[in-house]
């Protein structure tokens, strides 16, 4: 069963065609949320960056460091600190880049889902560009 596109168009909308839209509005939302997620690990990467900056600037080599875990602080050495954010740096190094390979995947497959609609309906007929507003 298929239904018209719109008064102007002879292009009917098959169950595949829509089955392929609906695969790219999802793939889309998941390609947004995978963007913010990079964004937020950015950011993280920024704050234990400034954190290791801070760090170097201890005078007392005895002293403790606050360090959060979890909801909690507990005192470390500088040294223990600086271990640990070195640590959770390279996590956040090794998630950014998984979702950078996860981003470049479905981007690919938007491209492709893009160029099989587009060339079915043609720009005018269908709006598969995001809108940042």
């Amino acid at each position: 069963m298929s239904a018209p596109l719109s008064k102007e168009s002879s292009v009917s909308v098959t169950r595949e065609d829509q089955q392929k839209i609906n695969v790219f509005a999802r793939q889309n939302a998941r390609l947004q949320e995978m963007k913010d997620e990079l964004e937020r690990n950015a950011k993280e990467l920024q704050n234990l960056e400034d954190a290791s900056d801070e760090l170097l600037l201890v005078d007392d080599a005895k002293g403790r460091v606050p360090f959060r875990v979890g909801e909690v602080f507990v005192n470390f050495t500088p040294e223990m600190a600086q271990a640990e954010l070195d640590e959770l740096k390279a996590m956040y190094n090794n998630e950014k880049e998984s979702l950078k390979k996860q981003v470049d995947g479905v981007q690919g497959m938007l491209t492709d889902l893009k160029t099989q609609l587009y060339a079915k309906f043609g720009k005018d007929n269908i709006n598969l560009e995001y809108d940042d507003e």
